[in-house]
């Protein structure tokens, strides 16, 4: 099977992210960046399918440079191809915009089904993956929590949580999913495995490769524009409840009525 995997560089958001002082986006500045948390997922069950079916895994990321380390970390993990899409014209792609790049590198590549995770941590949208079923013209299944491809491989059924329990989804292949937190645990890449990764090629991937036009990607192309970004309001601070059980009751009961005007 040939699989393809996208994934993404984002902030490290454990460190605790910031506003830059224009308030439109993230503080960037000497802040650790690391393969999006969703993508990881989506990489180790690539490597899973692999070792059952055979194939090829394909690992593929859009950014600048720096992009780079993700693949590399990936190919280290067991992927075994690198492809960077790297071109100063993809800068500021929205979802659809992004979706069109990662679309046409797919078509080039060919794909028997294409991973990726449910969102990335850094925006949450959540949008490239359906955006770029779409543009394929392919099924798309989101936020799966397990995967099983049938023995003569033309299918798939996605499993994946709803308000009434368990969904299953039956795809035809190809077909792209979208991968949820704890369909697996991702392996971490032996010392063998990123002394490999070192010495493999990353393909690189410009605009001209892609047939990409200039007015069809990056931020002037954008359908959505970001006005600005804010924290989310300070929470108030809680009251502690002193008393015994009746008092506290009748205490607890005149604060939802006086002050949080709930009953």
């Amino acid at each position: 099977m040939n699989i393809l995997v996208f994934i993404k560089q984002v902030p490290d958001t454990a460190i605790g992210l910031k506003i830059n002082a224009e308030g439109m986006d993230i503080a960037y500045q000497d802040i650790p960046w690391v393969i999006n948390p969703y993508d990881e997922y989506a990489v180790e069950e690539a490597l899973l399918i692999k070792e059952k079916f055979g194939g090829n895994v394909t690992v593929v990321s859009m950014g600048t440079d720096k992009a780079a380390e993700i693949i590399r970390s990936s190919l280290a993990m067991g992927a075994d191809e690198g492809v960077h899409l790297n071109d100063a014209i993809f800068e500021g792609s929205d979802a659809y915009s992004t979706a069109l790049i990662l679309s046409r590198a797919a078509r080039l590549l060919g794909y028997d089904i294409i991973l990726c995770g449910k969102n990335a941590v850094d925006n949450g949208w959540g949008e490239v993956g359906a955006a770029q079923a779409e543009i394929l013209n392919i099924p798309c299944v989101s936020s799966i929590l397990k995967l099983d491809i049938s023995e003569d491989k033309k299918y798939a059924i996605a499993s994946r949580e709803i308000d009434e329990g368990l969904e299953m989804i039956q795809a035809p292949l190809p077909a792209l999913f979208t991968l949820q937190q704890g369909i697996n645990k991702p392996r971490y890449a032996s010392l063998p495995g990123i002394m490999r990764a070192k010495k493999k090629e990353i393909k690189v991937l410009d605009a001209g490769a892609l047939n990409i036009q200039p007015q069809d990607v990056g931020r002037n192309a954008s359908r959505i524009s970001i006005k600005g970004l804010a924290y989310p309001p300070a929470r108030k601070k809680g009251k502690l409840l002193q008393g015994d059980s009746q008092t506290e009751v009748k205490e607890l009961i005149a604060l939802l009525r006086k002050e949080a005007k709930v009953i």
